[in-house]
């Protein structure tokens, strides 16, 4: 290739451009420059572009050796050496740090900055603020993202450390000082207030092409007069905190690794060879380091500097999580020094509130239980939990007014909660909030209580407590963790009959969460309680709870046979009728499901007898469950005509008048009734006559937000609709079906799958 080019630098690259036939949009995407950068570069208002600028446009245009050196030494004469113009980059000035050569993941963000760059318009230039939890390497995406992006900003890339975490973070005078300094002005001819200096600083960024990145910024109004007010500079911000007021920037999220992301990156620290030869072990470091880049970064260090020391022997030792931050340091990397950076910047109540934090139960908290534990006013709480997400400590939920800790920092404000707070003052605060949670968690069950009318009363602040059943619901599921914990420090500090209270309101809401295993150990504590107490019919209704929850939330026949089996000791002992029956019942469940049918029917008529002869109005509706579930028993043992008749009867029983009863209640018992006479029907491949009542008992489920319920009688009416030969009707009740049983855990949800599998493929 031959030039003419003459008379520096810019005619020089034109006339190389024009010999390799390549127009300067061709040249500016081979080279990784923008359009306008060439433009100037060619007109001469960049008269000497950076070295690396200069390598990247000669690699664009295939020079030879000679042609390289000669345009390098062009672009050399233009820059400036001592007396350079103002508004130049004096080269080593504020130099970016060196970039991370196994720099990893990140591709999205670093798509969004360059989208940034290639986008700039002179009147707006692009701010990118890079915030987020401390150890997510926002400085090394922001270096390297500099240095990706240098090629596009010729007159220069400046790096400025605004020292965030210092006791006297670097102010802004001092900081538009050095920028001026590092664009030629000398020290001499700088203004002296903060605004002239950020007017002047706007002034020489207006006409140039730079690319600055401020690091570590304490908060907006430290960063505010270092940006360009016009021209084609870009800004990348990074802070610990979010920057919420700083206006009109681009936000840009640096999320965790996915796990293969920090594989990856522990592979470029370490090696293919090591970590293709413990890759199970690698995956494992990945999970134990949260996925935080700090942590990866260290233990790759670690690994690294012990060529000999296995992947697997460093993840079991950070199984051990009071030891794991103790490990995550390499050098003067720390994990546990980084959190603490952000920590000391908090005043002493939001201190307390993130070590409190630590004490929630479940993977996250929210304010109501934020406040209990540090013991401050709720607004209050409210206010310094939105702070602790600002700063990175914690996680917003993005639908809901919960927050969560990084796994890490969990272990870190647990750390400091051992070493800052009193043991007393500690247990005081978990004992606090066991009981307001218990409290609660035990009103708000009792919306659900079929013989509850009007309001429950009981909740320790009836101000804020949830009204109705779909705000009782939703707080009970969302807190279900708390008032579980709460519920279990009661049985550690022998509050036996706060346990009972609480486990007899919410055996009603049980009903509508069997797929939550955990009612399991509810009831199982309520016994035990009841038993402490001396209250044996208590011990023997909980017992007989147990032996439920065995049988339909933890699917353990065996389990529950012992509980109904222990119920029925202890209703004969104490001369509980009602008792006695619902054991004989839930006991008969569980053989049924150990395949002991005989003795299951058996002891399903005893029940029913037990029921029928005790005049006790609750004995009503114990009979009823034993019938159905004699008839169930008896469908699935072969005889459905018999079965047919008790549902039957089960049906005229529920249509008679009994006072005392709730209607509503008798309503669900004359659906599941019905829901049986219909699966009668279906087994006497009565298909016409099992739609009906199947259709009427769905309904009712569906209306009263029975899930499980309403899953199972989808897939009955389902499997009998495609027995008619309806398969358009019966696909979306199983699809329905299969969701809802799926979503609860149900055993069934294969039954679904093959029910469906059955109609064929979908045709249109």
């Amino acid at each position: 290739m031959t030039t003419t080019g003459d008379g520096g630098f810019g005619p020089r690259l034109r006339a190389l451009r024009l010999g390799a036939a390549l127009s300067q949009e061709q040249l500016a995407h081979a080279a990784g420059v923008s359009v306008r950068a060439l433009a100037d570069m060619e007109r001469g208002r960049t008269k000497g572009p950076q070295y690396r600028t200069v390598q990247a446009l000669a690699r664009a245009l295939e020079l030879d050796p000679d042609e390289t050196r000669g345009l390098e030494a062009d672009a050399a004469q233009g820059r400036p050496r001592s007396g350079r113009a103002p508004g130049t980059a004096a080269v080593g000035v504020l130099a970016l740090p060196r970039d991370a050569h196994d720099f990893t993941a990140r591709g999205h963000a670093l798509t969004v900055i360059t989208a940034l760059a290639d986008g700039a318009e002179p009147e707006c230039p692009p701010v990118a603020v890079v915030t987020g939890t401390p150890g997510l390497g926002k400085t090394a995406f922001a270096v390297h993202a500099a240095h990706h992006l240098a090629p596009r900003f010729p007159d220069g890339q400046l790096y400025l450390d605004l020292r965030a975490m210092d006791p006297e973070p670097v102010r802004p005078g001092d900081a538009l000082a050095r920028l001026l300094t590092a664009l030629g002005v000398a020290e001499g001819s700088l203004p002296r207030t903060v605004e002239d200096r950020a007017a002047l600083f706007r002034s020489l960024t207006a006409t140039r092409r730079l690319l600055l990145v401020l690091d570590n910024a304490a908060d907006e109004s430290r960063v505010r007069p270092l940006l360009p007010g016009t021209g084609a500079c870009l800004t990348i911000v990074t802070s610990r905190n979010a920057l919420v007021g700083l206006e009109a920037v681009h936000r840009v999220d640096l999320p965790l690794l996915r796990r293969e992301e920090a594989v990856e990156l522990l592979t470029r620290i370490i090696g293919t060879e090591r970590v293709t030869r413990e890759a199970q072990a690698a995956r494992d470091l990945a999970d134990r380091c949260g996925r935080l880049p700090l942590a990866l970064r260290i233990t790759g260090q670690r690994l690294a500097a012990r060529p000999q020391e296995t992947l697997t022997k460093l993840a079991t030792l950070l199984d051990r999580e009071e030891r794991r931050l103790d490990l995550l340091q390499a050098g003067d990397l720390k994990v546990r020094a980084a959190f603490a950076l952000s920590y000391r910047q908090l005043d002493p109540d939001s201190r307390l509130l993130l070590r409190r934090c630590a004490l929630a139960a479940g993977p996250d908290v929210s304010p109501e239980t934020a406040a209990l534990l540090a013991g401050i006013p709720l607004r209050d709480a409210r206010l310094r939990l939105e702070e602790l997400c600002d700063r990175g400590l914690l996680q917003a939920d993005p639908m809901a007014e919960r927050y969560r800790f990084h796994d890490l920092l969990r272990l870190f404000a647990t750390e400091q909660l051992e070493a800052e707070d009193d043991p007393a003052d500690r247990d005081g605060a978990l004992d606090r909030t066991a009981r307001w949670m218990l409290a609660r968690a035990t009103t708000a069950a009792l919306h659900f209580d079929a013989e509850q009318h009007g309001t429950p009363v009981g909740d320790p602040d009836p101000d804020s407590a949830p009204a109705g059943r779909e705000r009782a619901r939703a707080w009970l599921e969302a807190e279900r963790d708390q008032w579980l914990a709460a519920l279990d420090h009661a049985r550690t500090t022998g509050r036996h009959r706060q346990i009972v209270d609480a486990a007899q309101a919410m055996h009603w809401f049980s009903d509508r969460t069997q797929h939550w295993q955990q009612w399991v150990d509810v009831f199982r504590h309520a016994a035990d309680a009841a038993h402490a107490l001396g209250s044996r019919s208590e011990e023997a209704t909980h017992l007989n709870y147990l032996a439920w929850a065995q049988n339909l939330c933890a699917h353990n026949p065996s389990g529950a046979l012992e509980a109904a089996d222990a119920a029925l000791v202890v209703a004969r002992a104490c001369d509980e009728p009602l008792q006695t029956g619902w054991a004989l019942g839930y006991g008969a469940g569980a053989l049924f499901r150990l395949g002991r049918r005989d003795k299951a029917v058996a002891r399903l008529r005893e029940a029913a007898a037990c029921h029928r002869d005790n005049p006790a109005t609750q004995a009503r509706l114990a009979e009823l469950t034993a019938l159905n579930t004699l008839g169930e028993a008896l469908r699935q043992d072969g005889d459905a005509g018999e079965a047919l008749e008790h549902h039957l009867h089960v049906l005229e029983i529920c249509r008679r008048h009994h006072p005392g009863l709730s209607p509503q209640l008798l309503a669900i018992y004359e659906a599941t009734a019905l829901r049986h006479l219909g699966n009668d029907h279906a087994a006497l491949d009565h298909w016409q006559e099992a739609e009906a009542p199947l259709r009427q008992a769905l309904t009712v489920f569906e209306k009263a937000d029975f899930p499980t319920w309403t899953g199972l009688i989808q897939l009955e009416l389902g499997r009998v609709l495609r027995h008619l030969d309806r398969p358009d009707e019966a696909r979306p009740l199983l699809t329905a079906a299969l969701h809802t049983l799926t979503t609860h855990h149900h055993p069934l949800q294969t039954e679904a799958a093959t029910e469906l599998d059955a109609l064929g493929p979908t045709h249109r």
